[in-house]
């Protein structure tokens, strides 16, 4: 069978480890509707964290051996873990996106449906792009104070809307604990953009993991507990989320980011809502309201405008393509600026 020419190989690659990541993401808020009645938020989170760590750790060891094996320029081993504040600004990203956000989520979603959830998630892009405009001097541009505005429009009819599944009624505590968990994805997303400056993708990700981890060890004795009582199914849907959504997720994310344009990768994160509405509707039978699903595409409208994903028209009858600022995955694993994506 003859081989695929190098530039079909090339492209296809990223773009497989791009879908691989989206569908992922997008099943993680199924997995944890699905688990809500067998776990407690915190408890969910232990396990998870728990579940992604030993991945990690084994990717770890495994790269580090193989780094032994190659001298390059004389230069030593990366060290196992980085000193003073880039240390310090993992460990605090760790603790407010894989510990905070992961119980928040959690939480919401004993009182959303996965959609709804995942919907309100994804304006963390915008709460992103506010604090830029309001700390790091980028200023608040036209196009997101529309976005913005547009996006809160569509919060405001998910909230009105609520869920058509009587048992995932999108009541307003919910909703506040899904805006929490954007805010806690946002704030992660911010600090570690300024860790990955001095720190790698891999050891950030593992660290960041393990330092969630840490902070979720108070959970730990309700998890056995609820573990001992939980199905088969159960124990291992939730260790699903450590090894899938996050450990594999998170390396074929990193592996297509840095193969891959910028905005096309900044586009991707943006079907995430529609792959859960669609995973939701044929494993839990649940769906947001029409107004909650018109809504929802306020939100990502407002979104893409917001973090200028749409292409603009010329003067003269062209379409401009417009660059975002930064992209953020879906579960807050990165952001990094479109010029040093390449």
């Amino acid at each position: 069978m003859p081989l695929l020419p190098p530039r079909i190989r090339v492209v296809s690659l990223p773009a497989l480890a791009a879908v691989v990541t989206v569908v992922l993401w997008a099943s993680a808020f199924i997995g944890i509707r699905a688990l809500g009645d067998s776990f407690s938020p915190g408890s969910m989170a232990f396990v998870r964290l728990l579940a992604a760590v030993v991945p990690l750790t084994a990717i770890m060891l495994v790269v580090r051996l193989r780094r032994r094996g190659i001298v390059v320029d004389d230069r030593p081993v990366p060290a196992w873990f980085p000193r003073g504040r880039a240390l310090g600004l993992v460990i605090a990203y760790g603790v407010a996106w894989f510990a905070g956000y992961t119980v928040l989520l959690n939480w919401a979603e004993q009182h959303l449906d996965a959609g709804t959830a995942s919907l309100l998630v994804n304006l963390a892009p915008i709460l992103v792009a506010l604090a830029a405009g309001a700390f790091l001097g980028e200023g608040f541009p036209r196009h997101l104070v529309i976005g913005m505005a547009i996006a809160f429009a569509g919060v405001v009819l998910i909230a009105v809307g609520g869920s058509a599944t009587a048992d995932a009624h999108a009541d307003w505590f919910g909703i506040l604990l899904g805006l929490g968990a954007a805010v806690l994805y946002a704030t992660g997303v911010l600090i570690q953009k300024s860790a990955l400056r001095t720190v790698g993708a891999l050891t950030a990700t593992w660290l960041g993991a393990l330092a969630g981890l840490v902070a979720t060890l108070p959970f730990a004795p309700a998890a056995i507990a609820e573990l001992a009582d939980a199905d088969a199914s159960a124990v291992a849907a939730v260790i699903y989320l450590g090894i899938g959504p996050t450990a594999i997720a998170f390396s074929t994310w990193a592996y297509a980011l840095a193969r891959t344009d910028a905005g096309a990768m900044a586009a991707t994160t943006l079907v995430v809502p529609a792959i859960v509405i669609v995973m939701s509707w044929a494993i839990l039978d649940e769906l947001p309201t029409g107004i909650g699903i018109i809504g929802g595409v306020l939100c990502i409208g407002g979104v893409a405008i917001a973090r200028r994903l749409l292409p603009r028209t010329r003067r003269g009858g062209g379409v401009e393509s417009v660059a975002p600022a930064g992209v953020i995955d879906a579960q807050g694993a990165t952001a990094v600026r479109d010029s040093g994506v390449r």
